[in-house]
């Protein structure tokens, strides 16, 4: 049999029913399936690869948790009620001059400190080093410059000697707050 026989392009009679190949079916939707899965396969990705952005992106900017801004506004409505502290006052009334040269200036310094109320740890290790901590105090404060000791410095003042009293001090941790009953640098003559 010759090419030609096979493709009937004489027109002869049709070939064999039963020895043919017979043709899939499914016409147009067996064409388009393949083409269908092929993008609902890439819109599943996209979609797994942006909610993982967006998820690393949000953990990122919020660092951990940690807020992103702080109200120090005191009139603020968003400000819970200060706590109420019970307060060590067992340093009392300390002068000494500062680190100027020459000692031209001195400073006089009554410190309270705070602790919670129910904190009796705290209060027990602050009674027992009533005469370290004087000496703490004193020597805090000979180390400072009058400039140091302005009005304007008094918060980080402050916050530093919370920060000594809780980190090298106590070993409680337990000071939540620094008051000064006085405050004075005085220049000597």
């Amino acid at each position: 049999m010759s090419d030609s026989d096979e493709l009937d392009i004489d027109g002869g009679e049709a070939p064999d029913a039963g020895s043919g190949k017979k043709k899939k079916g499914g016409g147009a939707l067996g064409a388009l399936l393949p083409t269908i899965l092929k993008f609902a396969a890439i819109g599943v990705g996209a979609l797994i690869f942006i909610v993982t952005v967006s998820a690393i992106t949000f953990k990122l900017m919020n660092a951990g948790g940690k807020p992103q801004t702080v109200v120090t506004d005191p009139s603020s409505p968003y400000l819970g009620k200060k706590p109420i502290y019970s307060y060590y006052t067992g340093i009392g009334s300390l002068t000494t001059k500062t680190r100027d040269p020459s000692g031209s200036y001195s400073v006089t310094v009554t410190m309270n400190i705070g602790f919670d109320q129910e904190d009796a740890v705290t209060s027990t290790e602050l009674y027992g080093r009533q005469y370290e901590l004087r000496d703490f105090v004193r020597s805090y404060f000979t180390g400072k410059y009058a400039s140091e000791l302005q009005p304007e410095n008094e918060a980080r003042l402050k916050q530093d000697i919370k920060e000594i009293l809780n980190t090298r001090f106590l070993d409680s941790r337990g000071v939540r707050i620094i008051v000064f009953d006085k405050l004075d640098v005085m220049e000597v003559f």
